[in-house]
């Protein structure tokens, strides 16, 4: 079972970014499940949610302590929350942030097999003119954990948005792939 830590605040898509790691899994053929945590529901608030991918009978409907993937949609939540608690020595992190892998790790204070970082706030604001990062941080997840195909997320975003929502989170997403940055030990 791969588990997935997601970190942000309220509004950046974390949620939805769960469930769109989950749905293009089920269209790999893959088993998933995706499932928030809230504490107080508001805009800018910190949100947690999580998603496993794995076999049906591994799965459970509790947080994930130890994750294989933590993917930090918030440049700034790292400094609010601990989003490296319970990450396995051979974990991975993507993370929205301008620093280079280098620095990030640095910031973080953390040793990991794998680390994409990319400016996905400022590529969501090119691609679509609002600073919600999610989309743009799909690519760069499945960049760096080759775990799903890039072909899947935009599936699942024609799925999760409309017409032209779709094509400009579509076309975030291909950034987000093709501009992260990635530092493997």
């Amino acid at each position: 079972m791969i588990e997935i830590r997601l970190h942000g605040r309220g509004g950046q898509g974390v949620v939805a970014s769960g469930e769109m790691i989950a749905l293009a899994a089920v269209y790999e053929g893959k088993y998933c499940r995706a499932f928030p945590f809230y504490g107080s529901a508001r805009r800018g608030s910190p949100v947690v949610a999580f998603a496993q991918i794995g076999e049906m009978d591994e799965a459970t409907r509790c947080s994930v302590y130890t994750p294989d993937i933590v993917l930090i949609l918030d440049p700034e939540i790292p400094k609010a929350v601990d989003v490296t608690t319970g990450l396995k020595s051979d974990g991975m992190i993507v993370w929205n942030t301008p620093l280079s892998p280098e620095e990030a790790l640095k910031e973080l204070g953390v040793e990991v097999s794998k680390i994409g970082v990319v400016d996905a706030t400022t590529i969501a604001l090119e691609s679509f003119g609002r600073p919600i990062p999610n989309t743009a941080l799909l690519g760069a997840f499945v960049k760096t954990t080759g775990l799903l195909k890039l072909e899947s997320i935009e599936k699942a975003i024609k799925k999760r948005f409309p017409g032209e929502i779709a094509e400009k989170n579509i076309a975030a997403a291909k950034r987000g792939y093709e501009e992260v940055k990635v530092y493997e030990r």
